[in-house]
């Protein structure tokens, strides 16, 4: 600590020594205490001044008690970060020892510390009236960052309680979501910066990005999203006719050929969806950081931080409903080892069958499991297949305890995860049956006909009435061809009833039909997000759009005795790669099937018309 140790300078100014005035001050005469506040307030105050007037300090934080609280605080409001480096190393100086000596001027300190984590406003005012209000894009503001930081280990090296002191600063000074993309980038970035020196920080730390982050999804529904980008490219298109028509047809003809990108390619026009999408490419390349180490895995660090993103999980993502974005923190960290999958789906699978957890987090622990299955291209089948086992072995020890007993019906409000449990299955299959069946046909089929799929159907639980249509009719098309079980007569039977959801508060008759009466969600359907997509584009299963051969190969069950030779193209296609929806089911069901071009890559909730 060079600047510790360094020599003081000579001083010649008017009121004598520090001390003196402190003194003095202390006696009643104010007079030269006031001109020092002047001095140190003005604008225009040089850099040997806070030089010389910080060594002065130094050497006077005894006198620097609580009871000059306000003369500390003009000191922590120089203006030392965009001062010469002999200026920040003597503040550096000063703040460690002004905490070491006079602990009652911590908060403050770490207060001052902390608002320099965001990049300071530049206000333009005419009349009164701010006219201008932006970012500063000094080109040093990296390396203010790296001195703040400076800042807080120095005073964390004196102070050891800094750590909790700290915390409910950083909580306070989170900005609101509604400021800048540039001032919420540089603070989170800010706060994971300092997970890194204060370990201890790390879990409540991402509790309160991860939180943030969370809010901003839920204010940000996808279709939303999805609205405002089709509106930002009809006006693109528009723009572009407009400008064509200007020109004859030969500078026309010239343009044709040299097509601009638009600058803005990868800028989300839903403004909150561009912050979120700043954001979690922010935390994804953090979890990145902190799990390699010169580009090799590191399981130690990779095994604390998955322990702390699942608390995290635990606490906040796995009560909220229908979050689009944020829970893929847990897919990316999942995709850097088949370890960390399987103890992430072993933890939602202790979640689902623990019968002392409410009922919405067993159910939301079952989506999570069929998700997760389903889209994480990382997770192999010999995984997918002792899931399923689990999982099914469980759906059908839930139907011997429950066919015999009183409730022994289809209610959602009884059997809740039971319906989960169902529809992940289903799901899963709907998705990995090509994986499941490929190489040799007879042992994979051997191996779904022991699921007994049939049993669960026809139980007096009646899933198929409960889970959504849309995965229902795939499910029903795919073990039709395989002749694992034919749904279409419960789902004609079910088709015939209405499922009472809401009646009148009033006491009247009115009933409205849903086709969701689980309100169940896929967590990790088709991540939309520009910038952070392309993290996790790579590892995700896309569904496919089937061809009109393969939807017609669908509604042919398979002959049995089929050799491996004989297996149809079906089979032998690739695993879905592309974005699309699928139509498959026979008759009725081929409407409620396709997806609509919201829902890019995912099978949708289809509204399924009940006669009354």
């Amino acid at each position: 600590d060079e600047f510790i140790s360094s020599p003081p300078r000579k001083t010649v100014r008017f009121g004598g020594t520090l001390t003196e005035i402190l003194l003095k001050y202390e006696k009643g005469d104010t007079t030269d205490f006031e001109l020092l506040k002047h001095q140190l307030s003005d604008p225009d105050i040089k850099d040997a001044q806070i030089i010389n007037w910080l060594h002065e300090f130094r050497a006077s934080v005894a006198y620097l008690t609580k009871e000059l609280g306000q003369l500390v605080n003009i000191l922590l409001k120089l203006p030392w970060l965009r001062r010469s480096q002999e200026v920040v190393e003597e503040y550096l100086g000063f703040l460690g020892n002004l905490v070491s000596a006079q602990t009652v001027h911590l908060r403050p300190c770490l207060r001052m510390i902390v608002s320099q984590f965001v990049p300071p406003r530049i206000t333009i005012r005419e009349d009164d009236v701010d006219i201008s209000d932006s970012d500063d894009d000094d080109e040093n503001i990296s390396e203010n960052f790296n001195t703040c930081h400076r800042a807080l280990q120095t005073v964390a090296r004196y102070v050891p309680s800094t750590p909790q002191f700290l915390m409910p600063i950083l909580v306070e000074f989170f900005p609101f979501i509604n400021k800048s993309e540039r001032t919420l980038e540089c603070y989170v970035h800010n706060l994971l910066r300092v997970t890194v020196y204060l370990p201890t920080l790390r879990l409540q730390i991402l509790e309160l990005i991860i939180e943030k982050l969370l809010k901003l999804d839920v204010s940000t529904p996808q279709q939303d999203i999805e609205d405002a980008e089709e509106t930002a490219n009809n006006c693109a298109s528009e723009e572009k006719s407009t400008e064509e028509g200007l020109f004859a047809m030969e500078e026309d003809e010239d343009r044709k050929g040299n097509k601009a990108v638009p600058p803005s390619i990868e800028r989300m026009a839903h403004p909150l969806a561009e912050r979120l999408d700043i954001l979690m490419t922010i935390l994804f390349s953090y979890i990145k950081d902190v799990c390699h180490v010169d580009g090799k895995l590191n399981i130690s660090s990779t095994k604390d931080l998955y322990r702390d993103l699942v608390s995290v999980f635990d606490k906040l993502i796995l009560p909220t409903h229908a979050s689009c974005h944020v829970q893929y923190f847990m897919f990316y960290i999942c995709s850097f080892k088949l370890g960390l999958a399987e103890a992430f789906l072993d933890h939602l699978w202790k979640k689902l069958q623990d019968p002392n957890n409410p009922s919405v987090i067993r159910q939301t622990a079952g989506s999570y499991i069929g998700s997760f299955l389903a889209r994480a291209k990382f997770i192999p089948i010999v995984t997918v297949k002792a899931c399923l086992d689990l999982l099914v072995n469980w759906l059908h020890k839930y139907i011997d305890n429950q066919d015999t007993g009183a409730n022994a019906y289809c209610d959602v409000a009884l059997h809740g995860p039971f319906y989960s449990t169902c529809q992940a299955v289903f799901y899963t299959l709907i998705f990995r049956h090509k994986q499941l069946l490929d190489g040799n046909l007879r042992k994979g089929l051997s191996y779904l006909q022991s699921l007994n799929f049939e049993r669960i159907v026809m139980c007096q639980l009646n899933p198929l009435k409960i889970c959504i249509p849309s995965v229902v009719n795939l499910f029903a098309a795919i073990t039709r061809k395989y002749q694992l079980v034919f749904c279409y007569t419960i789902i004609e039977r079910n088709n015939r009833q209405f499922i009472p959801v809401v009646r009148s508060g009033t006491g009247g008759d009115l009933v409205q039909t849903c086709t969701n009466p689980l309100d169940s969600f896929f967590p990790f359907d088709p991540y939309i997000l520009k910038r952070s997509k392309k993290t996790i584009d790579p590892m995700y299963q896309f569904w496919e759009e089937l061809s009109a051969e393969d939807l017609e190969n669908l509604k042919k069950p398979i002959k049995k005795g089929t050799s491996e030779d004989e297996d149809d193209d079906f089979l032998k296609g690739e695993t879905p790669q592309n974005d699309g929806v699928v139509e498959i089911a026979p008759n009725s069901y081929e409407s409620n099937t396709r997806s609509p071009v919201s829902s890019i890559g995912s099978p949708a909730d289809c509204y399924v018309p009940y006669p009354l």
